[in-house]
Order: structure tokens, then sequence, then C-alpha cells
């Protein structure tokens, strides 16, 4: 076995759990998965520890934060109330303004279907990140959180490659380019991986 297939096998073992699979949320390509990782992706993008994101994305859902309609059924205090339970309280009333105001905008240019967005990027990763870049509380590190997680899912973004997977790597011992990485995802599970070596990046690897 060669150095690359040892620190990989070790990577997918200790810590290629999905952001999606911690949080519960069974990835498919339809509106309410999707919708789902799009909330997940604006928590984890807070300076703020992973384990509470999941927390607060676990919590949302049970009010009803499935859906841009769903979410715009619930009413902000609602939504603070939950992240509050989640003691994702720095930010709670932020975000709960930022989620409806990305309801609004999902709803309203996709018709409450991220697949739209999918069509809309026309293949190209880099125009999809932009156009996440385009909804309330998605800056580009939620862009990349996304992407990362619906790669499982859309096939055309594999892999996905960004900094903190780059970063990852260089720490685990890997190629540290972009386009020697992508030779190392070959025949893995993209996702994994990825999720694996930006764990590696945070504080106590979560």
């Amino acid at each position: 076995m060669s150095d690359v297939d040892s620190i990989v096998r070790s990577l997918l073992r200790d810590r290629g759990t999905t952001y999606c699979e911690q949080a519960g949320i069974t990835l498919r390509d339809k509106p309410s998965p999707l919708f789902d990782l799009l909330v997940l992706a604006i928590l984890l993008a807070k300076p703020i520890s992973a384990d509470m994101a999941v927390a607060a994305s676990a919590e949302l859902r049970r009010i009803g934060v499935r859906t841009a309609r769903g979410t715009l059924g619930t009413t902000w205090q609602q939504r603070v109330d939950a992240l509050g339970r989640a003691h994702y309280r720095r930010y709670d009333e932020s975000t709960a303004t930022r989620l409806e105001e990305a309801a609004q905008l999902v709803l309203s240019r996709w018709k409450g279907d991220l697949r739209r967005l999918a069509v809309e990027a026309g293949g190209r990763p880099h125009e999809a990140a932009r156009l996440l870049t385009e909804i309330p509380g998605i800056g580009p590190a939620g862009a990349d959180i996304f992407l990362r997680e619906a790669q499982r899912v859309w096939p055309w973004l594999r892999p996905y490659v960004d900094k903190r997977v780059l970063d990852g790597a260089r720490r685990a011992g890997l190629p540290g380019s972009c386009e020697e990485l992508v030779d190392v995802f070959q025949g893995r599970d993209p996702a994994a991986l990825g999720a694996a070596l930006v764990r590696l990046t945070t504080r106590g690897g979560r």
C-alpha cells in the first residue's frame, strides 16, 4: 500500500463523516434535502463549532425549516428559540433573519428547488458557487461547504477541491496542488474525503 493510500484510508476511517451525515440529513437530489443542506451551510459558515451548527440544523428541521416554504411558515421567534436550544446563541437573531431572507430568494428565483440553481450553473462549479453567494447568509465559505457536500448527488462537481480541502491535504501529507489532489480523489468518495480533509483543519478535528 502506498503512503497516499494509507493516509487516505486513515482519514476516511477517522474523519470521513460528511456534515450532512453528522446532521442526520439523507442527502438526495430533491428539493427538501438540498434545502436542508443549504441551511446547514449557512449555520456552519459562522465562526462557531460544527457540533453546535449540526445541533441547530436538527432543531430547525423539527420546527419545519425543511423547505423554503416551510421556513417562511415559521416565525422569527420560533427560529431564534430553535437556535437557542442548540446553544447557537451568539448568532441566533441574525441567523434567524438570514434564513427567512434565504428562503424568500430560493422561492422567488428557483421556485424553492435548488436543482434549478444547478441547471442555471450549467455544469460549472465556479458558477454554482457564484450563484450560491447571492443567497443571504451564504458567502464564499458557505458556498464551498454546500458544494463539498452536494458533490455526492451532483456528479458534475466532482471532485470539489477548495482552499480548505487543499489546506487539509497539506496537513495530512497529501499532494498540495489542485491538479495532483484530483488524482488522489479518483475512485474514492469525494464528499467523504473532502469532509475528512476539512475536519483536519478545524479545532479538535471536527
